[in-house]
């Protein structure tokens, strides 16, 4: 299991195109990812309507778990993608 944070930068925060581009990268991976927020609220990084139902707003920071598969390379492929996207 890989896990990185990630505090959001994206003015509206994670809403229906950059969800909609995070579930894109994450179905692309041969890993299963979490994205869970610090009020203990978490969505499979697959599921659109999950991740935009956390509410994810500005200034928040995101922990980002990464299971299986090659969890190494997927991980620092998906901090780049906040990095890039959110």
């Amino acid at each position: 299991m890989k896990e990185f944070t990630y505090t959001i930068t994206d003015p509206v925060g994670i809403h229906a195109r950059p969800a909609g581009l995070l579930v894109k990268a994450v179905k692309a991976l041969d890993s299963a990812v979490t994205i869970a927020k610090a009020d203990g609220k978490s969505a499979g990084g697959a599921k659109l309507m999950a991740l935009m139902g956390l509410g994810i707003k500005q200034g928040e920071t995101v922990t980002v778990t990464v299971e299986g598969g090659s969890e190494e390379a997927n991980a620092a492929a998906l901090e780049k993608f906040f990095q890039d996207n959110l």
